[in-house]
């Protein structure tokens, strides 16, 4: 039996699988599809999800095969009238090394996914079809199209919004989808040097839009988004290579000739929609699966991978004996008003920027603002979370970065160096904290990084004296990133969110917060009531 079956192999559902399979969990990921599709809709990864990508291992593949994302030039009746650059003056800081998102092909990200899970010895098993679930005591059997299946521990569905896992669970998918909101995509190929690959092109007139961005990695491919053509009824016409040369003519005023290739033609409607639960018992939903929302912003996808790495650590915990399964209930707790949030967002992003496009000059650039990082997304709200920490970073707070050193050797490194991978940390601000250090590293284990970190105005006692693992903020950037004045600790969440900042003499309210997420357990309890013609009950 395999303990999580996710049905779903779009970015959510990869990285939930990458984010298992390195904590030694036994994970099968299945699509229905036949192959690996090539799809490229999305645009890339935010900042946030960047460090989500860094953590797995991969963000340096994704930074090499996408750029950056590119100034934009607006154009009315076929005129260039402005160029803006959403980032202009932006620059990474101590406590953020990502300050945008990266242009990438979605099946090019899908890609380098794919690979690191093949590092784990694990494959995404494509043309295999869920289409019914079923409980038994204390796993989940799983029914393919093909009348085989399969039982897990858990299941997540990480199958977009159509998704029939949600159906099969009877979860409400609430919300609703705009029909007059309406566009048209696909991937094109245009003839190289017509267009500068430098600038993504807007042309916003008055009878409808084109945007044309380049696809990094290819010579001539670019993403194509326009509004649609109409019948006569004001119907919109389906996506076609020949409509899509009308468009590219209509507004660029080129000839439609330089438009060659069109492919992965889609018709997108504004839906904004979310599932009423995120569990049902022992099966998830994440991604798609569970929110759907406005383009406005690209916050789709990148939802749903910050999903999976809130959902992965838990369900490995509770799998491994670790944690109470109670600790699962925490993933909607948390992951549900961001969605809710995300939805509200990048509805106001649209109205927002469907205002300013009626002016000559006004752009996408609109959608592009602090909350659309994922910077500023945290958990304050949840059960995890604890008092304390008067500073700007609270308790279910994303943990900051910071520029420090090897104490031991004087060798660069950073925070999220010593945050990334499958372990929870702990980290000691002061010579008061050793105490605590030193008795979470007996009880933890390797489960839990403790590190010792040195400020400048700490008594320094030599590198050996520090040991190897203690860190050294000479210039304070640590401390300032958390807020930190005398001596604390700070216990780090393995989705590297602030679980409990505490005075160093607390040790009490360390040990109780780290038993909640790592204490020794009877390995998977049972949970959830039983499933009933392929839902749960309650």
């Amino acid at each position: 039996m395999t303990d999580v079956l996710i049905v779903g192999a779009g970015p959510t559902g990869l990285v939930l699988a990458c984010d298992l399979a390195r904590r030694g969990i036994a994970v099968r990921i299945v699509d229905k599809a036949p192959g690996h599709p090539r799809s490229s809709r999305s645009k890339g990864p935010d900042p946030r999800s960047l460090e989500v990508l860094e953590d797995l291992g991969v963000v340096e593949a994704v930074l090499a095969a996408g750029s950056p994302p590119l100034p934009m030039r607006k154009y009315r009746d076929g005129v260039p009238v402005a160029d803006a650059d959403p980032y202009a003056g932006s620059s990474p800081a101590p406590d953020a090394p990502y300050d945008r998102g990266r242009l990438i092909a979605q099946w090019r990200l899908e890609e380098i996914l794919r690979g690191r899970l093949a590092g784990y010895g694990v494959a995404v098993e494509t043309g295999t079809e869920a289409v019914g679930l079923t409980d038994g005591a204390t796993s989940v059997s799983v029914t393919f199209a093909d009348g085989t299946g399969a039982d897990a521990r858990y299941v997540v569905g990480c199958d977009g919004a159509h998704s029939r896992v949600r159906k099969l669970l009877g979860v409400p998918f609430d919300g609703e989808t705009d029909e007059e909101q309406v566009m048209v995509c696909g991937d094109v190929e245009i003839t190289p040097g017509v267009l500068d690959r430098g600038l993504w092109h807007q042309w916003f007139d008055e009878d409808g839009a084109v945007m044309l961005c380049p696809v990094p990695g290819t010579r001539a491919g670019w993403w194509f988004q326009a509004a649609p053509e109409r019948d006569a009824d004001g119907r919109p016409l389906a996506p076609s290579l020949d409509g899509f040369g009308r468009l590219f003519a209509r507004h660029t005023r080129l000839p439609a000739g330089h438009l060659t290739e069109a492919t992965l033609l889609s018709t997108y409607r504004v839906t904004v929609r979310m599932a009423g639960r995120y569990r049902v018992g022992r099966v998830f939903l994440a991604g798609d699966a569970a929110h759907v929302h406005a383009i406005a912003g690209g916050l789709g996808m990148n939802t749903g991978i910050q999903d999976a790495h809130n959902l992965g650590w838990k369900l490995a915990q509770v799998l491994r004996g670790r944690a109470d399964a109670g600790l699962l209930d925490t993933y909607e707790e948390e992951r549900l008003p961001v969605a809710a949030r995300t939805l509200d967002l990048t509805s106001e992003r649209l109205r927002a920027t469907l205002e300013a496009i009626r002016e000559p000059g006004g752009g996408l650039e609109t959608a592009v603002t602090r909350p659309a990082t994922g910077l500023g997304s945290g958990y304050r709200w949840s059960s995890l979370a604890r008092p304390g920490g008067d500073g700007a970073v609270r308790s279910g707070d994303r943990a900051p970065d910071a520029p420090c050193t090897v104490a031991s050797t004087g060798a660069p490194t950073r925070l999220f160096h010593v945050l990334a991978g499958p372990h929870l940390t702990v980290l000691g601000f002061g010579a008061g904290t050793e105490r605590v250090l030193r008795e979470t590293s007996t009880a933890h284990g390797t489960a839990v990084r403790a590190r010792r970190v040195y400020g400048a105005g700490d008594p320094w006692p030599g590198a050996a004296a520090a040991g190897p693992d203690a860190l050294h903020d000479r210039e304070g950037l640590a401390r300032a990133a958390y807020g930190i004045g005398g001596d604390t600790v700070v216990v780090i969440r393995p989705d590297n969110h602030v679980g409990l900042i505490a005075d160093a003499d607390d040790h009490d309210a360390v040990r109780r917060y780290l038993r909640v997420l790592d204490g020794v357990r009877e390995p998977d309890p049972m949970g959830g009531a039983d499933m009933v013609d392929g839902a749960r009950k309650g």
